[in-house]
């Protein structure tokens, strides 16, 4: 794989406008390579007089003091084609400049340019890097008084009628013990000094435990009467908490109860893991970067047959990006506390939690969809075979199916499509880079892929088709005018098997991603109650519909469902365009879409805004109840609610596009995790 493409693959998406511009450096690379090409005879055997410019360029900047420069010392003078120096200025930080020595051979305005714009792009890395490394220095500090807090905690639940007073106050990374309290004194075996496990080929983490205390200066006792003047933040978790926080305060005294230690540890734990990925991210995008610059020099010294690439990148190396240890001390750091004080020493279990694996593609998953998908095809056959070949169409019992029955698989039907499109959506998210776990919120290897979703989508209609297949006996008892008994649970067992699947508790299934789909189901019908998340907006707008007028058709509610179903259509078409969507911009670069786009073909955006517009008004047949002679009126609201669901498929893709691209605006590549502990006075640490 070429470096671009595996720059792209491996960049972190919400901070791709910082890292270097790599395409755009080897397209000046490139019209230099042509200049040279199409003079080539002018480039052989000329050296051109370079010492009177360098002694020159040399007694300009000892008087106007610009610094040291860094040189290609191993060449003689003549052989140096390029000086960077860091300038700086007044009010600003330092920033670095080349300057190219050789500006006037013919092309050499080209290699000026190029030169330009790498440090531009070097500049850029290390403002950024700069500004996220005081950052995450800032939450390491917060995680540190955290953890003084729960220690405190510990030792208050665990003992509490210890006299001892203090206990050694832990950095993040740290590993000091979580109390001096003596084992004689009874103290339970998590308030121990916990020595380091060894599991399997894990091996001895003896030597990164003993780097890390070696590292860690400066403790401070921290008083146990530290929780005298900390509360718990409290989520709004639940109802009653959510009232509580509107009512009373988001904030709780300490109960010192074991429960709340429990989740205590477990927000805490929550919160360092989500620190050490985005330190590892930080640490992945200087190693890109570093890695961009050493293979665009090493491309620049092969086109123009120069050697300047060796003083540039001793520059990097000497620069912040290239000099700057740590983030690797913090990762260390923080390896060394989260295994001893979350997973009771035990290495192998502490680093599978904070580098959880990304799900790997099973070829039973591919088997399973398609056997499913050919199961399908086969019913569908079967179902069209059965109606034809018994002419149910003209059955005397069509019109209580219609109503009675036919409602409710259209229903599976519905969900169906639902997974189908989400599917589909998340192979195109996948295919163009939109990070849509992050922007639903799943867990860490928990996402579903598009092979995933569309196996649930085939296995679901392999039972809802041969439960249709198996209804459409029809038969009904001669003296109460009914479907036999069997007849009407085979829905009722179709529900149940669906039901039970969705709540198993077991490990099966997908259990992760299912019980994500009943927490928000349950937050969205629960909303004034619950704090409402990307994913619970997002799903409430695919189940919500206009269907008080199909219930109830009297000519008042026709005019009324008329009347708001217009002004909605109008409303809702603007606000998913314009905001959900971010297009129509006048002043956009790409005019009347928006400055970034993720299809390069801008055909796409105008046709779905046309669609979104017709397929909107489809709803208003259901209102001005257009009839269709060859349908049935259960039939037309199936077929309209399959349009309305297809239009939200293409919306969805859309809607998290623009999320997207607003995360990659404001390079938001990390959820906020709540702390557990809130310092009432600050002073105190």
């Amino acid at each position: 794989m070429k470096f671009g493409k595996e720059l792209d693959a491996q960049m972190v998406q919400e901070w791709q406008g910082a890292y270097v511009d790599y395409s755009h450096l080897k397209k000046l690379l490139k019209e230099i390579m042509r200049f040279r090409q199409q003079n080539a005879p002018q480039f052989t055997g000329r050296k051109g007089s370079l010492t009177r410019r360098l002694t020159m360029y040399r007694a300009f900047s000892g008087l106007t003091g610009r610094g040291n420069h860094v040189r290609s010392s191993s060449k003689e003078n003549e052989d140096e084609v390029i000086l960077v120096s860091p300038v700086q200025q007044e009010g600003s930080e330092n920033y670095y400049q080349t300057t190219f020595l050789r500006s006037s051979e013919e092309g050499g305005e080209d290699e000026v340019g190029f030169f330009r714009k790498l440090d531009h792009e070097l500049n850029k890395v290390l403002r950024f890097y700069k500004a996220k490394v005081e950052e995450v220095k800032v939450e390491a500090e917060e995680l540190s008084k955290q953890m003084d807090a729960l220690i405190a905690l510990r030792i208050k639940v665990h003992k509490p009628y210890v006299e001892q007073k203090f206990a050694p106050a832990v950095k993040v990374g740290s590993s000091a013990p979580a109390t001096d309290i003596a084992s004689a004194n009874g103290v339970s075996r998590e308030m121990d000094v916990i020595e380091e496990v060894e599991t399997g080929s894990e091996g001895s983490s003896g030597d990164e435990q003993t780097r890390a205390e070696k590292d860690i200066k400066g403790f401070r006792p921290a008083p146990v009467e530290v929780l005298d003047h900390v509360k718990i933040n409290v989520d709004p978790d639940t109802p009653i908490s959510t009232l509580r926080n509107v009512i009373i305060s988001s904030k709780s005294d300490l109960s010192f109860s074991k429960e709340e230690l429990r989740k205590v540890e477990e927000k805490l734990g929550r919160a360092f893991v989500e620190f050490y990925q985005k330190l590892r991210l930080l640490k992945s995008y200087c190693f890109l970067n570093m890695l961009a610059f050493s293979k665009i020099m090493k491309k620049y010294d092969k086109i123009t047959s120069r050697n300047a690439s060796k003083s540039y990148l001793e520059m990097v190396d000497k620069s912040y990006l290239g000099s700057s240890d740590e983030v690797n001390k913090l990762i260390e750091r923080l390896e060394a506390t989260f295994i001893k004080h979350f997973t009771n020493g035990n290495r192998g279990k502490g680093m599978k939690s904070l580098r959880p694996r990304g799900k790997k593609e099973k070829h039973r998953t591919t088997f399973f969809l398609g056997l499913f998908t050919g199961c399908s095809t086969a019913l569908v056959a079967g179902i069209f075979v059965s109606i034809h070949a018994r002419n149910l169409l003209n059955h005397e019992g069509r019109q209580q199916y219609m109503d009675n029955i036919f409602p409710l698989y259209s229903l599976f039907g519905y969900i169906f499509l639902h997974m189908l499109m989400y599917g589909a959506n998340t192979y195109f998210w996948r295919r163009f880079q939109v990070n849509y776990p992050f922007i639903f919120g799943f867990k860490p290897g928990t996402a579903m892929g598009f092979r995933d979703v569309f196996l649930l989508a085939s296995g679901l209609s392999v039972l809802a088709l041969a439960a249709v297949l198996s209804n459409l006996d029809m038969e009904m008892d001669p003296e109460t005018k009914s479907f036999q008994t069997l007849t009407e649970l085979v829905p009722l067992g179709l529900v149940t098997v669906v039901l039970l699947i969705t709540f198993c508790p077991f490990n099966i299934f997908y259990r992760s991603s299912r019980f994500f789909l009943v927490r928000c189901a349950w937050r969205c019908i629960c909303a004034p109650l619950y704090k409402v998340t990307f994913s619970d907006f997002f799903l409430a707008d695919q189940l919500t519909s206009r269907t008080i007028y199909d219930l109830r058709r009297q000519t008042s509610w026709r005019i009324m469902a008329a009347t708001s179903s217009g002004v909605t259509t109008i409303y809702n078409t603007y606000w998913d365009i314009v905001i959900d969507w971010g297009l129509l911009r006048k002043n956009a670069k790409n005019r009347w879409l928006r400055d970034k786009l993720l299809i390069s073909n801008k055909a796409v955006y105008f046709v779905a805004i046309v669609l979104n517009v017709l397929l909107r008004l489809v709803w208003m047949q259901l209102i001005l109840d257009f009839e269709v002679p060859f349908l049935h009126r259960r039939a037309m609201v199936a077929l309209v609610a399959c349009l309305e669901i297809l239009r939200r498929g293409i919306w969805n893709f859309f809607r998290l596009e623009n999320e997207h691209f607003n995360n990659v605006e404001s390079y938001r590549a990390f959820k906020t995790v709540p702390l557990p502990f809130y310092y009432e006075d600050e002073k105190i640490l």
